[in-house]
């Protein structure tokens, strides 16, 4: 891909089948522990990262240069991959991220009785929560990138025809009353920090099937508020991911992808949709007239037109719009390599089929992949979309465990199609990327465990040792290799 930064944070749901495990809440805080403590795969936080976000000792760096850290806004389990510049990188260091939280609750003896989901939503309970995308955006203008978005929306809200990973049935937000909310309000205070309102959450009979876990939940374009406010886009100015004029791009409206290809898929072509937008080359073609109506209208169109309102009027197919964004990107960036002629090659690929005959891509596409099967247990179990059956398999999609899964179960036949393989998988768990920054910070991790070492601060874009000894890594492109060398001598 062209010159660019990008990783994927994931916040894990949760589910305790046995109260011998304790509360979600306890187990999350066990798996936490035991991965620095006992494992001692990274170095925990000895300093808070953000006093009611990210306190003292809620988690840390690991040694493939990510985060595992509870997130206190929901208290789930969260893991951010390290920094990468290459779309099957960020597929296994995804999948990385499963295998590390699931091997903890196995070293903890809980696998049979607690369980790590990498989905996004809880169907019975209401709540949703995140796989958010990081991008390294090239921002000379502050002001001319947010007028941008305008021409970046349009594709974030119709990429879900690939990248969404599908649901049974749907939720409506009632702003009035709480009467018939199945969510259950939180005890903590953090989660509500800057709320300016409240909503329920019902259970909405009217779906059965949907393209996105999120659609639902989403009711800002953009918003740096959290909860209750959920965006698409959570502007995040900070010092970690800037560089020079790039800074980073939070994208909150995101889900927990399953299945490689369409992971890969939709990190690349929004890697690409990023370069046409920093080029000035995306006008009011692509301009829809409310991305919030059409995010939610397309991933619960049973007819699988998903048609979108311009702005300009009348009406578009998504298929179409992100063809526009396809035929811009191919005049742009083909042949710059090969990762990019990948991208451009398998979203015209994948385009079509969906125009066509969605099913075909059901060994790529989660969305596709769980509607054919749930069609299938229905047809030979007598159930319909709304019986609770139908929710635990939603649920059981996404278990990090590989015995219980049902993707990990297609993967096991053959009926998924694969980009990274089991051992790249298991290096990216213990190794950094070699060509970020990433590298450096997880050498220095390691000698500081070897050390066993109390006293350091460690970020992103940091590394702080006792007697005001210091590493910047600024620059999310260089290795810092020697530099790391050199600072770790002598510790």
């Amino acid at each position: 891909m062209e010159r660019r930064i990008f990783g994927i944070e994931t916040e894990f749901g949760c589910m305790v089948r046995d109260d011998a495990a304790g509360t979600p809440e306890q187990v999350v805080e066990a798996v936490k522990n035991h991965c620095f403590y006992q494992k001692r795969w990274g170095l925990i936080d000895l300093h808070a990262r953000d006093y009611s976000f990210e306190p003292a000792r809620s988690g840390g760096f690991l040694l493939n240069g990510g985060r595992l850290y509870i997130d206190a806004v929901g208290d789930h389990e969260e893991y951010a991959t390290p920094e990468c510049t290459d779309i099957f990188d960020v597929c296994r260091y995804n999948k990385a991220g499963q295998w590390i939280v699931q091997s903890l609750l196995n070293d903890l003896g809980l696998s049979e009785i607690a369980s790590f989901h990498n989905n996004s939503v809880d169907h019975f309970g209401g709540h949703t929560f995140g796989c958010h995308e990081n991008y390294l955006v090239e921002m000379h203008d502050e002001d001319f990138f947010r007028a941008s978005f305008n021409y970046l929306l349009p594709f974030l809200v119709t990429r879900q025809i690939f990248a969404g990973v599908g649901r049974v049935g749907g939720h409506r937000l009632n702003f009035s009353s709480m009467k018939n909310s199945v969510m259950t309000i939180s005890d903590y205070d953090v989660d509500y920090q800057w709320v300016s309102n409240f909503y329920g959450v019902e259970i909405d009979p009217t779906v059965d099937f949907q393209l996105s876990q999120r659609a639902d939940h989403i009711v800002k374009t953009i918003s740096s508020r959290v909860r209750f406010n959920r965006a698409i886009i959570n502007p995040k100015w900070d010092s970690y991911y800037n560089f020079s004029n790039l800074h980073r791009l939070h994208i909150l409206y995101g889900e927990g992808n399953m299945s490689d290809y369409a992971t890969a898929l939709k990190v690349g072509t929004t890697c690409v949709v990023l370069s046409l937008v920093e080029d000035g080359l995306l006008g009011t073609e692509v301009e829809i007239r409310d991305p919030l109506e059409t995010l939610r209208s397309v991933s619960r169109d049973p007819s699988w037109k998903w048609l979108v309102k311009r702005k300009s009027g009348g009406t578009i197919k998504a298929v179409d719009l992100q063809r526009i964004y396809l035929e811009a990107a191919k005049k742009r960036l083909a042949g710059v390599d090969t990762q990019t002629d990948w991208v451009l090659r398998e979203w015209e690929a994948t385009l079509d089929a969906l125009e066509t005959n969605p099913l075909t891509l059901a060994n790529k596409l989660d969305w596709v992949a769980k509607h054919k099967i749930y069609t299938e247990f229905m047809k030979e179990e007598g159930v319909g979309w709304h019986d609770d059956v139908m929710q635990s398999l939603d649920i059981e999609y996404h278990n990090a465990n590989r015995s219980q899964s049902l993707f990990y179960g297609l993967e096991e036949l053959g009926e998924m199609e694969r980009l990274v393989t089991d051992a790249e998988i298991a290096e990216a768990t213990v190794a950094a990327p070699q060509n970020t920054r990433a590298a450096a910070r997880a050498d220095i991790i390691k000698k500081l465990l070897d050390k066993k070492s109390k006293d350091y601060v460690i970020d992103w874009d940091l590394v702080y040792l006792a007697k005001n000894r210091h590493l910047d890594l600024k620059n999310p492109f260089d290795t810092y290799l020697k530099e790391a060398e050199t600072f770790t001598k002598g510790m």
